[in-house]
């Protein structure tokens, strides 16, 4: 029987859709989520509060009380970061890394010993414990949905974060809170026949290729992550000529794997 296309216009059109789709996202097997860390600070009466991040690992152990299972991730720029510029709701990416899905029991943020606080126009050295500089571990208990993509800010308290001792000096003992937030959904489902070769595309607007995935040739099973809320058309191209493309139409809720379930294919 010969295939519908209604989806595709040419095979040229395929070809490059299938191009520009895969580069977005080829596996059909995605079983990790994108984390973006981002550092953000609430108020403080100081001219500067400078604070010298080296490194930020996560921890999906059980046992986060050790040092198994810490993972790190590479910063987008390692060095000194002034907390007064991201106030009033401004922050910066730190990280932003694919993860295994499942639970982040912690984060531990590394400091180096470049750290400072300006007042009045003097900048005065930051003391910064030793337990500090090996390891500021954070709680976190997110869990990671494959396809979805999350967003954490580490929130720095400057004001209490710094410590005047009865000598004049400054100790930096930082406080800080965590919260975390989902910033996009996905889509999955299973395409039957696995073995049709099936490619998979969450579609807006009529053309527009959002996300793409290849569905396994054994399993059927496909996941489109990383998806804007929204409505959207499901086009099923089919490789093998025995079966018709296919297109479902569903929608993309953030935080949620919206599952299409069984898809068979008909000859």
């Amino acid at each position: 029987m010969k295939k519908s296309l209604k989806l595709f216009i040419t095979i040229s059109f395929i070809v490059s859709v299938y191009a520009i789709a895969c580069k977005k996202n080829s596996s059909s097997g995605n079983s990790t989520s994108r984390m973006t860390i981002s550092l953000t600070d609430d108020p403080s009466a100081y001219d500067a509060v400078n604070i010298d991040i080296e490194d930020i690992q996560v921890n999906s152990s059980a046992d986060s009380g050790t040092n198994s299972g810490w993972i790190s991730l590479p910063l987008n720029r390692k060095g000194v970061y002034n907390l007064l510029d991201f106030r009033n709701g401004i922050d910066t990416v730190l990280t932003s890394q694919e993860l295994p899905a499942g639970t982040i029991s912690q984060i531990r943020l590394i400091l180096g010993s470049n750290n400072s606080v300006v007042i009045n126009g003097v900048t005065l050295p930051l003391t910064t414990p030793s337990a500090q500089q090996s390891g500021l571990k954070l709680n976190v208990h997110a869990t990671l949905v494959a396809g979805i993509e999350y967003k954490l800010w580490i929130d720095f308290d400057a004001a209490r974060s710094i410590v005047q001792t009865g000598n004049g000096s400054f100790i930096l003992k930082p406080v800080i809170r965590t919260y975390t937030d989902a910033t996009s959904g996905a889509i999955k489902g299973i395409v039957l026949p696995p073995n049709s070769h099936s490619l998979v595309y969450a579609i807006q607007n009529v053309t527009d290729t959002i996300g793409s995935a290849v569905a396994d040739s054994t399993s059927g099973n496909f996941l489109i992550g990383g998806l804007p809320a929204g409505n959207y058309n499901v086009g099923i191209h089919v490789a093998d000529s025995s079966y018709m493309d296919s297109t479902i139409a569903t929608s993309v809720t953030t935080g949620v794997v919206t599952d299409l379930g069984s898809i068979q294919l008909h000859q």
